[in-house]
C-alpha cells in the first residue's frame, strides 16, 4: 500500500514554479511587468543564449525598500493586492505574488535595487531557493535583476527547452508586444550583445509600430478610436491589403496587458470579414480599456487569458465599430509599377533607464519621417515642408548650406542654382504619392458614371475603366459576386426571399447538439426560405429552400450552415448564414474567362458602384484596383 509523503518546501517550490516559469520568456515577462508596476519610464532587457544563461532586466522605477527585499521572494508576497476582494478590480499587471519565488527556485538570481528615499541600495542573491545575506551597495534609483543558469537545478525541465535561437525568438516577440503595450515607456531589448530595438518612450504608438514592423506596415495604418461609458478602443487598424496567413499580427491589449480572448479576436475578425479573403487575417494594434470589475484576469498564472462578463454585447459592438470605420475609408488598392526604396530601420539613440536628464523629442507629427543626411537614420522631426515650397525658397535666396550663388552672369547663376537644387533634393526624402481621397471626385459615386470611360475587357476577365487621372481594373467575377450577394442580403432584410418546394423533401439526420442549434436558429432559416419539419428519430425533412439556392447541393449546404452555427461560440446574429450566402453567390456569379458584352459590363459596373461596400467580394478579394497616371508615366520615363 503506497505511503503518503509530505514533500519538502524546496520540492514544493520547484513544482509550483513549473506553472509560472515555463521558459526564459516567462521570466522576462514577469520581471518587465514588475518594472511597469513600479512606474518605470525606461526598461532595458538583455538576454544571452536565448535567456538560458543570462537575463538582465533594468528599470528606473521606484525600487524595493531594503527591509522588504527578502520578503519579496517569499511565495504569494505582493504589494499589488491585500485581500480577495481586490481581485475584482485588479489594475496592475502582477498581483499573484508568485513570480520572484518561482524564478528564484529554478535559477541563480541577483537583485540590485534602491529607492528614491534611501542614500544607498542593496544587493541580494538567491539561488535555488537558498539566499545569501543582503549587502549595502551604491546604486542609482531603480532595480536590476540578473537571472543566470535557468533550470540549473531541474535538468528535467532544462532538457525540454528549445534551441537558444528559438527561445530568444519567443522573448523577442514578447518584448515587441511590451513596447506596443506601453509606448510611453522607453524599451530597449538586447540579444547576445546586439541591440534589437529601442523605443523612445514619447507615447506615440505609431512610432513604435514603425520601429517594429517597418515603413510598409506603417503606411497602411488607419487610426481608430471609439468609446462609451466603461469601455473604449484606440489604436490602429491595418488596411485589408496588409492581411497575413496567421493571427500573429492581430495584436491587442486589455488595460495594458497583452492577452488573447476568443470573443475579442472573433469580433475584430468579423469587422474585417467583408474586406479580407477567407483564411487570411488582418493586421491591427489596438488598446482596449475595460472596467476592471467586468473582467477576470486570474484565469491562469501566465495571465495571458481573460474572461469577459458581457462578451456578447462587446462582440456585437466591436465588430460593428470596426466594419463601419473601414467602410468610411477609401480602400481601392493603388498598384505601383515601380518598387521604391524604403529607408532602412535602425536603432535610435534613446536614454538608458538610469539617466536622469532626457533629450526632448522634436516632433509635430510622429507619423511623418525624414532622412537625416548626416547619419542616414529614420528619426522623427517636425513636419517636412513641401518640396515645391523649399525649392521656391532656394530660388529666392540662392543659398544651399554654406554655398552662395553670388555674382557672375545670369547663366552662371542659373547653372549654380540648378546644381544647388539637385544637391537639395539629395537631402530630402520625397515620400511616394499616397491615395488620400481619389482626387476631387470619387470613382465610386453614382454621379461619376457619366464621367468614366470603359476601355474594354482583357483576358475575358477584367474590365478597364478610365476616370480622371486613374486607370481602374475591375474583376468581373468578384464584382458580379458582390452584386448578387448584396441583392440576397437585401431580400433577407426585406423578408422577400422566394422559396422553392422540394419534391421529394431532403431528409437529414441530426445529432442532439445539431437539433438544439437548429431549434435555436430556426427563425433565421425560415427567413431565408427554408421549411424544416420533424421526420422522426432525430431526422428532419427539408421541404423548401431559397430559390437561388435550389440545385446547389441542398443537403450539403444546409448541413454546412448547421455545422458552422454549432461551432460558433459567440451568440447573436448568425453571420455564418451570410457567409454561406456568399458561397452561393460565388457559384451563381459570372466566372472569369467569360466574354461579357459592353452593355452587360456597363450595367454591372453601375450596380457595383451603387453598393455601400463595393471594394471587396463577400470572400474578401478586391473587386477593383487602380493605377495612377503618375505610375504609368514613370514606367514610360516621362517622369524621371
Amino acid at each position: 500500500m503506497p505511503v503518503i509523503n509530505v514533500l519538502s518546501q524546496s520540492t514544493i517550490d520547484k513544482i509550483a514554479a513549473g506553472e509560472v516559469v515555463e521558459r526564459p520568456l516567462s521570466v522576462v515577462k514577469e520581471l518587465t511587468e514588475n518594472a511597469i508596476d513600479a512606474k518605470a519610464k525606461a526598461i532595458t532587457v538583455e538576454i544571452k543564449d536565448g535567456g538560458i544563461s543570462l537575463i538582465r532586466v533594468t528599470d528606473n522605477g521606484c525600487g524595493i525598500p531594503k527591509d522588504q527585499v527578502q520578503k519579496a521572494f517569499l511565495r504569494h508576497a505582493t504589494s499589488k493586492i491585500t485581500s480577495i476582494e481586490d481581485l475584482n478590480r485588479v489594475e496592475s499587471l502582477g498581483f499573484r505574488g508568485e513570480a520572484l519565488s518561482s524564478i528564484a527556485a529554478v535559477a541563480q538570481v541577483e537583485v540590485l535595487t534602491k529607492t528614491k528615499e534611501d542614500l544607498t541600495g542593496v544587493r541580494y542573491c538567491i539561488a535555488g531557493g537558498k539566499a545569501e545575506e543582503p549587502e549595502e551597495v551604491g546604486l542609482p534609483e531603480g532595480t536590476t535583476f540578473l537571472v543566470r543558469n535557468l533550470f540549473f537545478n531541474t535538468p528535467v525541465r532544462k532538457k525540454f527547452l528549445r534551441q537558444p535561437q528559438t527561445e530568444g525568438g519567443y522573448v523577442s516577440d514578447m518584448m515587441e508586444h511590451l513596447a506596443l503595450s506601453r509606448p510611453d515607456i522607453s524599451i530597449k531589448f538586447m540579444q547576445n550583445g546586439q541591440v534589437k530595438f529601442h523605443t523612445s518612450g514619447n507615447g506615440n504608438l505609431k512610432e513604435v509600430i514603425y520601429r517594429i514592423y517597418g515603413k510598409d506596415m506603417t503606411d497602411g495604418l488607419i487610426p481608430f478610436e471609439k468609446s462609451e461609458e466603461g469601455f473604449s478602443i484606440s489604436g490602429f487598424l491595418g488596411k485589408p491589403e496588409l492581411n497575413r496567413s496567421n493571427r500573429n499580427f492581430e495584436v491587442y491589449f486589455v488595460n495594458g496587458r497583452y492577452v488573447k480572448n476568443d470573443v475579442l479576436t472573433k469580433a475584430l475578425e468579423e469587422g474585417y470579414r467583408a474586406y479580407v479573403m477567407q483564411h487570411k487575417f488582418p493586421f491591427f494594434v489596438l488598446h482596449f480599456s475595460i472596467a476592471p470589475d467586468t473582467i477576470d484576469v486570474n484565469v491562469h498564472p501566465a495571465k495571458m487569458e481573460i474572461r469577459l462578463n458581457n462578451g456578447s454585447a462587446l462582440y456585437e459592438k466591436i465588430s460593428r465599430w470596426v466594419s463601419e470605420h473601414l467602410h468610411q475609408v477609401e480602400l481601392i488598392p493603388n498598384v505601383r509599377l515601380v518598387e521604391e526604396k524604403t529607408v532602412p530601420r535602425s536603432v535610435a539613440k534613446t536614454p538608458e533607464p538610469f539617466e536622469v536628464r532626457r533629450n526632448a523629442m522634436l516632433m509635430e507629427d510622429a507619423g511623418e519621417y525624414k532622412v537625416a543626411a548626416a547619419d542616414k537614420r529614420a528619426t522623427e522631426f517636425p513636419k517636412v515642408p513641401k518640396v515645391q515650397d523649399f525649392l521656391h525658397k532656394i530660388t529666392q535666396n540662392k543659398v544651399i548650406g554654406n554655398e552662395t550663388a553670388a555674382g557672375g552672369s545670369p547663366d552662371m547663376e542659373r547653372e549654380q542654382l540648378q546644381a544647388n537644387v539637385i544637391k537639395a533634393k539629395e537631402h530630402i526624402l520625397v515620400e511616394k504619392p499616397t491615395q488620400l481621397g481619389l482626387f476631387e471626385e470619387n470613382f465610386l459615386f453614382k454621379e461619376s458614371v457619366k464621367d468614366y470611360q470603359i476601355l474594354g475587357q482583357i483576358f475575358n476577365t477584367y474590365w478597364l475603366v478610365a476616370f480622371q487621372d486613374k486607370l481602374f481594373i475591375i474583376d468581373q467575377h468578384a464584382a458580379h459576386e458582390k452584386v448578387k450577394y448584396e441583392r440576397l442580403v437585401k431580400e433577407l432584410e426585406r423578408k422577400e426571399v422566394s422559396s422553392q418546394m422540394l419534391n421529394p423533401p431532403v431528409i437529414v439526420n441530426l445529432t442532439g447538439k445539431e437539433e438544439t442549434v437548429l431549434e435555436r436558429y430556426l427563425p433565421y432559416f425560415k427567413e431565408m426560405g427554408f421549411e424544416v419539419e420533424d421526420f422522426g428519430g432525430g431526422a428532419k425533412a427539408i421541404r423548401s429552400m431559397p430559390v437561388d439556392l435550389y440545385g446547389n447541393s441542398e443537403k450539403e449546404l444546409f448541413m454546412d450552415i448547421l455545422d458552422e452555427l454549432s461551432a460558433k461560440e459567440v451568440a447573436g446574429t448568425p453571420e455564418t448564414v451570410l457567409q454561406k450566402l456568399a458561397s452561393m453567390a460565388c457559384k451563381a456569379a459570372v466566372k472569369g474567362n467569360h466574354r461579357m458584352d459592353r452593355r452587360e459590363a456597363e450595367t454591372l459596373i453601375e450596380e457595383l458602384l451603387s453598393l455601400e461596400n463595393p471594394y471587396h467580394c463577400p470572400h474578401g478579394r478586391p473587386t477593383i484596383i487602380s493605377m495612377s497616371k503618375y505610375e504609368i508615366e514613370k514606367k514610360f520615363k516621362r517622369i524621371v
